[in-house]
């Protein structure tokens, strides 16, 4: 019988008691991790302690890992990401409102992020609910937003530009690379509501980081119309700060969830380990 938990977490997502991933996953715990996963978008385990190839076997178990192209790699695991903050860099990697690789055309499932070190203080990471989002709205943006779709990019956060986002900070340098490819990538196209493909619920799909216009509305109409539905997305009545400790782990789902990772622990040392796993189109 399973000894699985699910608790929900204030705003959004739910923290996954019960189960030791050092030690495997049965099917049936499996199967109530992703119904979680799937409901409420973000998922959290506590006191946990895995090593670089349990985190690897757990990602594998949910999808094909996306090795990513702009952050730095593990040196001995090429499928991890190092997000990382030296207590000498003022920036942060992540300090703002996102959803990753949503400048994808096939845009990442979602990422399995592992405490390594932490800050003393500080460090939490925010999440918002894009289904919650969506519902917030009254019906006639719902209705005025039905068919939409919206550009994303990587240009403006990864790119070669003077005023890109790594390039205006001191969160680039060896910890973010391949300018670039951040350059040559076309731009995509995604409906600004999608169909999530597990829950088959609606989400909102847009985010302030990588998205840069909504197709056949001019510039005035298309920034009036994101900042309301940033506004929307970023409500706190659906947001979780989650406090990271030792033997934290968190996995969200890009399709469904904001993130920001909160910059408020200068002087301190911040290690985190990434798997990101690949996608789908979306509708």
């Amino acid at each position: 019988m399973s000894a699985i938990d699910i608790r929900r977490t204030d705003g959004v997502g739910a923290e996954i008691h019960g189960v030791n991933l050092a030690d495997g996953v049965s099917d049936e715990d499996f199967a109530a991790i992703q119904g979680a996963f799937a409901e409420h978008g973000v998922i959290f385990f506590r006191d946990q302690d895995i090593d670089e190839n349990q985190h690897i076997a757990f990602a594998k178990r949910w999808a094909e890992i996306n090795v990513n192209r702009f952050f730095a790699a593990h040196p001995d695991y090429p499928e991890i990401a190092l997000v990382s903050k030296e207590p000498d860099q003022k920036d942060n990697i992540g300090g703002g409102w996102h959803t990753d690789h949503s400048y994808d055309a096939e845009p990442a499932m979602g990422s399995i992020l592992v405490a390594r070190e932490l800050p003393e203080t500080g460090g939490d990471t925010m999440f918002s609910s894009m289904y919650a989002a969506y519902e917030s709205l009254p019906d006639d943006v719902k209705e005025q937003i039905d068919g939409l779709k919206a550009v994303h990019s990587a240009r403006q956060i990864f790119g070669e530009a003077p005023d890109t986002y790594y390039n205006k900070t001191d969160a680039g340098g060896a910890r973010i690379g391949n300018a670039s490819v951040a350059d040559t990538l076309q731009d995509v196209v995604h409906p600004v509501v999608i169909t999530h493909p597990l829950s088959g619920k609606k989400a909102l799909y847009v985010n302030p980081a990588f998205t840069t216009r909504i197709e056949d509305l001019d510039e005035e109409e298309s920034d009036a119309l994101l900042t309301r539905l940033y506004s929307a997305a970023a409500d706190k009545s659906h947001v979780h700060r989650f406090e990271w400790r030792p033997g934290s782990i968190a996995f969200w789902d890009n399709r469904s969830t904001w993130h920001w990772a909160l910059n408020d622990y200068q002087g301190q040392r911040r290690v985190m380990h990434r798997i990101t796993l690949e996608g789908c189109e979306l509708n």
